[in-house]
């Protein structure tokens, strides 16, 4: 008995590494884009970002926000999430 739960856990671990749910979201660069819905869980150094404090951004409209993903500026909807600009390399 104990060898049939050895065999099967062993098929799960190796199942789970061939998934690739060894590489935590954090890790991996995602590219956003305009008109895609921004979801912090994939955005790496997710952060507000003030505006007068970065000379590449713009004041954003009412009911819009800049964030940090990676080095990249983006422009969120705050209550829908949308994407409404996205500054490449604006965080260096």
């Amino acid at each position: 008995m104990p060898t049939r739960f050895l065999t099967g856990l062993a098929a799960v671990l190796a199942s789970t590494a061939t998934l690739g749910m060894a590489v935590p979201a954090q890790a991996q660069d995602h590219h956003w884009r305009k008109g895609e819905r921004f979801d912090r869980r994939h955005a790496s150094h997710y952060v507000e970002i003030d505006y007068h404090h970065n000379r590449h951004l713009k004041a954003p409209p009412r009911g819009y926000h800049w964030v940090r993903s990676g080095n990249d500026a983006v422009l969120v909807a705050i209550s829908t999430g949308i994407i409404a600009s996205v500054v490449a390399n604006a965080m260096r």
